[in-house]
């Protein structure tokens, strides 16, 4: 993500990285103010704007509606432009995790980037990676790929914790 949660990959209703042009053309074509831009681009966009039906990655798998193909697959080729990106910016690839809802639990986007990554040396345990991990990745790839749980509700404990006490008052 970048200054908002609106950068980025396509989510669920966040378009991900989108041209500024788009912006004006809403602004000057559809005659929208900052406030429908605002709501369009929050909680209008992204899978569920890509597909008209759902921004549940599940509901989109499941479905044999072409809009949803076309949506799981804008997903999967912005992940794997967003890597070779990253890549490219750290000279190399030593290990790709996934993690949250749609890494964890959609085993089918995870072997469709790995094939796709397979250029930077992924070669995916199709197995492993239907058994959820946690390596994904064959023992002789150049680099691994990783399932990962994650618990957003432990880490923003950890965190409000760290906060509190660094405002703590010190005894004398």
């Amino acid at each position: 993500m970048g200054f908002s949660a609106l950068d980025g990959l396509v989510m669920g209703t966040r378009p991900g990285s989108l041209d500024p042009g788009v912006l004006l053309y809403l602004m000057s074509h559809h005659k929208m103010d900052a406030g429908a831009i605002e709501a369009l681009l929050y909680n209008r966009s992204g899978l569920l704007g890509l597909s008209g039906i759902s921004s549940d990655m599940r509901t989109l798998l499941a479905s044999r509606d072409p809009r949803a193909r076309e949506a799981v697959d804008v997903f999967v080729y912005r992940i794997g432009r967003e890597l070779g990106s990253l890549a490219a910016a750290l000279g190399g690839l030593d290990a790709l995790v996934f993690t949250a809802g749609i890494g964890e639990h959609a085993p089918e986007i995870r072997a469709r980037v790995c094939r796709d990554a397979g250029w930077l040396g992924i070669g995916l345990d199709e197995a492993a990676n239907g058994a959820g991990g946690p390596r994904i990745s064959q023992a002789e790839a150049r680099a691994s790929a990783w399932v990962i749980p994650t618990d957003e509700n432990v880490m923003i404990a950890r965190h409000t914790l760290a906060v509190l006490a660094a405002r703590r008052p010190h005894a004398p």
